[in-house]
């Protein structure tokens, strides 16, 4: 069974973006709220369908649901597209691609705080699950949108799907 380093260094940042300091993922998985950089990239095919993974059983956040493509932490000293790219290698095998910045915000959940770069890239590759991810596939707009709501998604995901796609098209 995988999981997490709970002794992973990430950098630790104000409401701008700037780094103030540093914390295990422990520190900033356990409530603490500290506030900490993270990289989603949603991934698009040409018929304007949405990569989703799904999450292991071992993670210590949101088990076994469906979520964004690629998501994953900042390490700490690391520049926010090196984190985007690194990840997108790591959890589908994803190297070839050009990332379009869609929004940075804040994401709050009962156990952490994370100022999430939202990033999104369209691409003929099929990606390829790495042991980071139980499952992925393409899904339709019409089966997010059965999914949504239901405990089969990402609290995380859900809300960022709707402020960024459900009422506008895929982007191209």
């Amino acid at each position: 069974m995988n999981q997490d380093n709970s002794n992973e260094l990430f950098p630790i940042v104000d409401e701008s973006g700037r780094v103030i300091g540093s914390a295990t993922r422990d520190e900033c998985h356990n409530g603490s709220k500290l506030l900490h950089p993270v990289v989603h990239l949603h991934i698009f095919d040409r018929e304007g369908r949405l990569y989703l993974q799904k999450r292991p059983d071992w993670k210590d956040i949101q088990p076994g649901k469906w979520d964004t493509a690629v998501g994953g932490h900042v390490d700490y000293g690391e520049e926010i597209e090196n984190a985007l790219r690194r990840e997108a290698a790591e959890e589908v095998g994803l190297t070839d691609f050009e990332p379009r910045f869609l929004r940075r915000y804040i994401f709050e959940s009962q156990r952490e705080r994370e100022m999430v770069n939202a990033y999104s890239t369209v691409t003929d590759t099929r990606p390829t699950p790495s042991d980071e991810v139980a499952d992925g596939r393409f899904w339709t707009p019409s089966e997010i949108a059965a999914a949504l709501g239901r405990g089969i998604l990402t609290p995380n995901f859900e809300q960022e799907y709707a402020a960024l796609f459900l009422h506008a098209d895929a982007p191209s």
